[in-house]
């Protein structure tokens, strides 16, 4: 198969009971890890360029990356631009391959995340890509602090912006090293009350395991964005690498990441359905 939007994806899995893994991509060894863990699993997976991988390496460079692993790979890709703040960025991505786009307006009131949300799904969605938006504020580790979803608002959003996916705050976090989020199920319950769209988790990676299951089935919550977890998998991965004294080489250092990469990722992937 080739590359796959969000509302593809997502879609089926509101309507089948489970979830898929925004997997969250900082290179090339990672990013192929998540391919080959999606095709051992027979899965679709979401591949994820993030603010601070972008500062890093140009977005243009995760688009092809993205669509040539997409391009050979036999499961759905998706090409995901989490965290975008303005519409430019979200245009460069959808110019260079992205299928979806994620437009984060937590931080602005209600009407003008609305209002710019609209428009970016609008832009997307002309060229065939879909968009994710967020409600309410999710927080970081040791960082800011979150700022819960109106289920209310949720509604409104929703509807006024034509969002594929929302992201919502209900007790989850960024950036947390060890499975401690705990998850409002009762807030979760209201959001589903007033909305239809598939529902989305930042912070994947502090929800434990069996709570993301829980999720996966019995309610619409149908993407987990996982990053963290994974890339302590890497860490430990590559310091295992460094430790051989005749191991100089850079692509055999890291090449060596790239099979417990993919053993982790089939974990979080096999997890959800």
């Amino acid at each position: 198969m080739t590359r796959a939007t969000l509302a593809d994806v997502l879609q089926r899995a509101l309507a089948g009971g489970y979830a898929l893994a925004g997997l969250v991509v900082q290179g090339w060894e990672d990013a192929r890890a998540y391919v080959a863990a999606a095709e051992a699993e027979g899965l679709p997976v979401i591949l994820q360029a993030g603010p601070g991988a972008r500062a890093h390496m140009p977005i243009t460079i995760f688009g092809a990356m993205f669509r040539h692993l997409a391009g050979a790979a036999s499961v759905p890709v998706v090409a995901h631009l989490d965290h975008a703040t303005t519409i430019a960025e979200c245009r460069e991505a959808i110019d260079c391959g992205f299928t979806s786009v994620m437009f984060d307006g937590s931080r602005l009131p209600l009407a003008e995340n609305i209002a710019r949300t609209a428009e970016i799904v609008k832009l997307a969605h002309a060229a065939g890509v879909s968009c994710e938006g967020e409600l309410g504020f999710v927080g970081y580790a040791a960082g800011e602090a979150s700022l819960r979803t109106d289920p209310a608002k949720a509604a409104r959003f929703a509807a006024e912006t034509g969002v594929d996916a929302l992201a919502v705050s209900v007790g989850n976090v960024h950036l947390q090293t060890g499975p401690e989020a705990a998850i409002d199920l009762a807030a979760l319950a209201a959001i589903m009350a007033e909305t239809s769209v598939p529902l989305v988790l930042h912070g994947g990676s502090g929800v434990p395991p069996a709570l993301r299951l829980q999720l996966a089935r019995q309610t619409s919550v149908c993407k987990f964005n996982i990053g963290t977890e994974l890339r302590q998998t890497f860490g430990t991965a590559l310091r295992d690498s460094l430790a051989d004294p005749a191991r100089f080489d850079r692509i055999a250092i890291l090449q060596a990441t790239e099979a417990p990469l993919t053993q982790a990722a089939r974990r979080i992937l096999r997890g959800l359905v």
